[in-house]
């Protein structure tokens, strides 16, 4: 499984492989459109958000700037709630110590930090790599094919297949990916029909040590080149009309590179050529075997490790 990755958050990170991809300006908007106490900013690499704020439609940019400062003032009250939850926890372990005003400070400080860090990232104007990194729940580029041409549009990382009840995200918390052995079974409303593209530079695992602990590895190419991840899309409507749209995608994972299953982990993303990338993206339903054919002579780049920080 694929739980992580530093994926092209950018459409000029893509525009440099792909110098005619377009960004479906429209589903950008519908996707990102802010909303005070009604529609939150959809979660999403922060290198996103940033460069919509520098090239994105007008109107969404003064939006999201809008979003950044409601978010900055209301991480100003948590900093400013949590430091006086340790400043009244250290006054009472002063003359007593117990486990709650241990815990207030503990937590309370763990808080801060974390309410410190996302300030600054959001002020932060220089980019960084975790800007760019995403978690299922998380909304990333994903290329497409659309009469012809290829488009960039904002997709969930966590697909919900259209036709499916949206407890499906509950009851499936794992169609962040789609195993190959699998696809005309759960996902054969999607395989043959909607494909799409995630750019990554690297992958993240979470395996079990020798000692029984959980480690998380990042996988790197070695050839330093971008990974073309296959992946499964859906265009997912309420019927009842009560929920908005939903564009959401699938990484699918094949069966593990010998270095992956060396380090502990069972299943490697589907890394595919750039020269089948077009019959990937427009594909034919009633020829599936040229599609896993394309799985058959996907990139074997040799995927080196090392524990993630």
């Amino acid at each position: 499984m694929c739980y992580s990755a530093q994926v092209y958050a950018e459409l000029k990170r893509f525009k440099r492989l792909y110098p005619d991809v377009e960004m479906d300006e429209e589903t950008y908007v519908k996707t990102f459109w802010w909303d005070r106490g009604r529609n939150p900013m959809a979660k999403a690499p922060r290198a996103l958000i940033r460069e919509l704020e520098q090239i994105g439609p007008p109107a969404l940019q003064a939006n999201l700037r809008e979003a950044d400062a409601e978010a900055l003032a209301q991480l100003e009250q948590e900093v400013f709630a949590q430091r006086r939850r340790v400043a009244d926890a250290e006054r009472k372990l002063a003359t007593k110590v117990t486990k709650k005003a241990q815990d207030d400070v503990r937590i309370g400080t763990n808080k801060v930090e974390q309410a410190m860090d996302r300030m600054a990232m959001i002020k932060r104007t220089t980019a960084e790599p975790a800007d760019s990194r995403i978690f299922p729940g998380i909304y990333c580029p994903v290329m497409v094919s659309e009469g012809g041409r290829r488009v960039l549009r904002p997709m969930r990382y966590q697909c919900r297949p259209a036709g499916k009840p949206a407890f499906y995200d509950r009851k499936f918390p794992g169609t962040y990916n789609a195993r190959r052995d699998n696809l005309e079974g759960f996902w054969g409303g999607l395989f043959g029909f909607t494909h799409g593209i995630m750019i990554a530079d690297r992958f993240y695992e979470n395996v079990e040590g020798s000692d029984g602990r959980n480690r998380r590895l990042e996988f790197v190419p070695r050839t330093g080149e971008p990974m073309l991840i296959a992946c499964l899309w859906s265009h997912w409507t309420d019927p009842q009309g009560l929920e908005p749209d939903l564009l959401s995608f699938a990484a699918i994972t094949d069966d593990p590179e010998p270095e992956v299953a060396a380090a502990g982990h069972d299943r490697t993303i589907i890394n595919i050529k750039p020269e089948h990338v077009d019959a990937w993206l427009n594909p034919d339903p009633s020829n599936l075997s040229a599609l896993y054919a394309i799985f058959d002579d996907k990139r074997h780049p040799f995927y080196e490790y090392r524990e993630a920080a």
